[in-house]
């Protein structure tokens, strides 16, 4: 198998990758939107505020 970073051989300690390294490649990829999948809906700015607004209210203060 194949790793989908470099295209090296896997290593079982860091399956599906060859390394920490690709590793934290692909998860920076993750984190940074690059593998966002497309929508074809919109979103809901009002829901979205709405949410964070409830989030925020259940957040307990610091003491």
């Amino acid at each position: 198998m194949a790793c989908p970073i470099c295209k090296k051989e896997t290593v079982a300690a860091y399956r599906p990758f060859c390394s920490k390294r690709c590793a934290d490649v692909d998860l920076a990829r993750w984190m940074s939107g690059s593998y966002a999948l497309p929508s074809a809906e919109e979103p809901d700015y009002e829901e979205i505020a709405s949410a964070l607004e409830e989030l925020d209210a259940q957040k307990k203060p610091l003491q």
